[in-house]
């Protein structure tokens, strides 16, 4: 079958895009940046196309000769209009995907409680529940999959569970750790989702999605614990720490910045257990039956720990971070551009430096007064950035359109070129380019640009009050890359 897979770039679409290739379907992705998907290993395998489902015009290109599309996008932490932005995103897909003639619509939404009425549903759920009702009221043929807590490696929810379970041995924590939730494992998620490409032609309906195990999210912890070999934890739930004020408790202390945090504490207020079943009396399922909770952790423990996580919870760009390229020279003339140029000429090989360069930030820090970048990194957290928590997808290796600390990748050229954009909260747009070249005598150098576009009178005066810092820290890396290439 033809499929399209939209949201390609986050967690649950760069990794299903691959096993819908192993399961010997032809992918087209819609990006609206498509060079976010230049480095995925399956990109040479698929069909990328420009397009935004907020555009009629592309979307409706992007749906022709399609006969199933996997939406997989929201606009979950965008701000107050989040729910506007999906609403009418979904009413376009739903509405280019009946005049192309698709024949199956498949979305990944959120479980909601039995008996809640829609109105009293977090945002986020309540937003997760409109989308799905429009699409299947759209007239094309919808399985609307509804799942809950998905554990996976990178995944938002684990990430929250496991920064709150490894930091903290006793916890005063919300009262939503009581609450009862069917958590269910990535790989059976993306397995229905695959599946649901080959349900009946005229089946159009809602599918309750959940592991084996319903659990409160203190004994989530506790599992979590064990699994990671921790001693039991003590927590001590209290019922003044709101969701308001436990997602900014979370975004202190987790990589998941608040913005994201609210919307998932919001939703753990309410109980979400499955209240069928049915999706596995048409979909499948392996001998074995479904992944455990424990099981589920497990397995996302032996990725993290093998550097082999394929998307995280950070792949799609932070919502209102700058997404406009660096722009060239000409296309600058007569505007204020700030740049800090410095360079080095290094005393090892070029690919030595490479090496230096594609391994930093993470664990591996900036290399140059550590200080400095916590404070900034904390400030940014407090101002609700994304801050410096979010770390590297992979030790070693870097690709296109990965987060890394505050930054994302925008350009790579491998031994050659790394930019990185800001997505830290700053009155401007940022870059930071590192660059290795040889100089007319064949040795290796060195050369760091930081470039800073401001906005407005504030943006003018961010950069003059961190100017006389740039010496020490943009300097400090300088002499620190050098000297790391050259140990």
């Amino acid at each position: 079958m033809r499929c399209l897979v939209t949201g390609a770039s986050g967690y649950i679409g760069g990794r299903l895009v691959p096993e819908l290739l192993a399961a010997g379907h032809q992918v087209r992705c819609l990006a609206r940046t498509p060079a976010k998907l230049r480095d995925f290993p399956w990109a040479g395998e698929v069909e990328i196309v420009r397009g935004d489902v907020t555009d009629p015009e592309s979307t409706g290109e992007a749906l022709a000769g399609i006969d199933v599309a996997y939406y997989l996008v929201h606009a979950l932490g965008t701000g107050k209009n989040f729910e506007r932005t999906d609403r009418e995103a979904a009413r376009t897909f739903g509405e280019q995907a009946h005049r192309a003639g698709v024949g199956r619509l498949v979305y990944l939404g959120g479980l909601t409680p039995a008996g809640v009425p829609e109105r009293e549903l977090s945002p986020h759920l309540r937003s997760r529940a409109e989308v799905g009702r429009i699409l299947l009221d759209s007239g094309v043929p919808t399985a609307a999959l509804r799942a809950a807590v998905i554990i996976g490696s990178g995944s938002a929810s684990f990430e929250m569970l496991r920064y709150l379970t490894e930091r903290l041995p006793l916890m005063v924590t919300p009262s939503w750790v009581r609450t009862r939730i069917q958590p269910v494992a990535v790989r059976d998620v993306l397995r229905l989702l695959v599946g649901c490409a080959k349900l009946p032609e005229d089946l159009n309906r809602t599918f309750d999605v959940g592991g084996p195990d319903i659990l409160t999210y203190r004994d989530m912890m506790q599992r979590y614990a064990r699994a990671a070999g921790l001693p039991r934890r003590l927590i001590l739930p209290v019922p003044v720490l709101t969701p308001a004020l436990s997602s900014h408790w979370v975004g202190l202390v987790t990589p998941v910045p608040a913005s994201i945090a609210r919307p998932l504490a919001e939703s753990l207020r309410h109980e979400v257990v499955c209240a069928e079943h049915d999706i596995d009396t048409c979909v499948p399922g392996p001998a074995e039956g479904p992944v455990g909770f424990d099981r589920a952790v497990e397995l996302a423990l032996r990725r993290v720990q093998d550097a082999d996580v394929a998307t995280r919870w950070s792949s799609a760009s932070v919502p209102g971070a700058p997404s406009d390229p660096l722009p060239t020279d000409p296309d600058w003339a007569g505007g204020s551009l700030y740049t800090d140029v410095r360079e080095a000429v290094v005393e090892a090989s070029p690919e030595r430096l490479w090496r230096v360069i594609e391994g930093i930030g993470g664990e591996n820090g900036w290399y140059s007064f550590p200080l400095a970048w916590a404070v900034r990194g904390w400030m940014d957290r407090l101002a609700g950035g994304v801050g410096l928590r979010r770390g590297r997808r992979d030790k070693a290796r870097l690709r296109v359109g990965d987060s890394l600390d505050f930054w994302r990748v925008e350009e790579i050229v491998p031994g050659r070129l790394l930019r990185l954009r800001a997505e830290m909260r700053v009155p401007g747009l940022a870059w930071l380019e590192l660059r290795v070249e040889q100089d007319d005598k064949g040795r290796t150098v060195y050369r760091q640009r930081a470039v800073f576009h401001p906005h407005g009178l504030a943006g003018h005066a961010y950069w003059w009050s961190v100017a006389p810092f740039h010496g020490v820290v943009f300097g400090g890396m300088v002499r620190n890359i050098a000297a790391a290439a050259s140990a």
